[in-house]
Parts: C-alpha cells; sequence; structure tokens
C-alpha cells in the first residue's frame, strides 16, 4: 500500500475536523474562530470526545456562539448546558473558565482572535502561547486549534501535532509535518491532522 493511499483511506475513515462534528462552519472570522476556541477549551479536561463535541452544540444552541454571548450569559446558563451534555465533574470549573475566557478575548482582543493573530504578526509559536493565555487552553487545546485552524490560517501550515505525527509513524507515514503536508492538499491538511489523531486514538 502506498503512502497516498493510506493517507486517502485515513482521510475516508476518520478524515473529520472536530470543528464539522460540532457543527462549526470554520471561517476565518470571528464567531467560528471563537466557538473553535470554546471547543478547545471543552476538550481540555479528561472527557470524551463526543461529549465535549456535544457540550459545545448545546452551548452553540443556548446562543453562546460569541465572546459577548457568553460573557453575557449567567454562570448558570453555561452549567446547565453543559449539563444537557452530560458534561459531569467539570461543569462547573468549565463554566467559569469558559466565562473568564470570553471577558479576556472582549477586553484584549475586542472580541475578535484575528487581532490575537495579528498580535503574534502570524508566528506559530507566539500564536500558540498567546491562545495558552486563555483560561483552560494549554499545550493541547493550542494544538487543537492550530490543527483545526491551519486551512484558514496559511502561517500556521503544515500544524501536526505531536499525537498526529506519533500515529503517522505508526502507520508508516512521514514522521515531519513538512512530509505529511506532501501528501494532500493544503484544502486537506486540518482533515488529515484530525484522521491521524482519531487513528491513534482508535
Amino acid at each position: 500500500m502506498t503512502q497516498r493511499t493510506t493517507v486517502q483511506d485515513l482521510l475516508d475513515e476518520h478524515g473529520r475536523t472536530h470543528a464539522e462534528q460540532a457543527g462549526i462552519r470554520l471561517r476565518n472570522t470571528p464567531a467560528p474562530l471563537y466557538q473553535l476556541l470554546c471547543l478547545c477549551v471543552l476538550f481540555s479536561v479528561r472527557i470524551k470526545a463526543d461529549i465535549a463535541v456535544d457540550a459545545a452544540r448545546e452551548l452553540f444552541a443556548a446562543g453562546m456562539r460569541t465572546p459577548r454571548a457568553m460573557a453575557a450569559a449567567s454562570w448558570q446558563d453555561r452549567v446547565d448546558a453543559l449539563g444537557r451534555a452530560h458534561y459531569r465533574r467539570y461543569d462547573e470549573g468549565t463554566a467559569t473558565a469558559l466565562g473568564e475566557g470570553a471577558e479576556l478575548l472582549l477586553n484584549r482582543y475586542h472580541g475578535d482572535l484575528r487581532r490575537l493573530r495579528d498580535t503574534a504578526d502570524g508566528d506559530p509559536n507566539r500564536i500558540r502561547e498567546l491562545l495558552q493565555e486563555v483560561p483552560r487552553i494549554g499545550p493541547v487545546g493550542s494544538d487543537i486549534f492550530c490543527r483545526e485552524v491551519q486551512g484558514v490560517w496559511p502561517e500556521l501550515r503544515p500544524a501536526f501535532d505531536r499525537r498526529a505525527r506519533d500515529a503517522a509513524a505508526a502507520l508508516g507515514l512521514p514522521k515531519t509535518a513538512a512530509g505529511l503536508a506532501r501528501l494532500v492538499t493544503a484544502d486537506d491538511l486540518p482533515r488529515l491532522a484530525a484522521a491521524l489523531v482519531r487513528a491513534g486514538l482508535s
């Protein structure tokens, strides 16, 4: 089996990004970028991925799709939305983190993550550092954000974190981000990164 065949099989079986799964139509505009960040906050605790995705859907269905809406919602509204998705044990702390993160984005970036990107001057490492100033976003959360947003923020390409690269090596694929990027179009980079992580987990 060639590497390109392996990659096509991966994309066919696992090539759905977390944003797609959560119903986020990712574009380089404030609302979907913020929704992806929320999803990364939800992933930043030890909880099943499907529950985190369901929690994001509940928050968005309740109207919390922008930093202003998230900040305006009560803490209890956030807890209740998380509870409907069975996001247990972490619901209260996460509700607090979402509120504090929304306030930080409003105060520092006027609610627009493109301003964070501008502050970083397009430097991928600085983008990751600034993302980690958001409550609950650590290295894993910033990796997930960069993996998914590389489709609309070209300066992050190719973004394959350690988990994706480890899965690639186990499948006989290139171990470097540059090597993996040569196997797909730029549009498919987020899908391949997601597919590798999902394959590694399965």
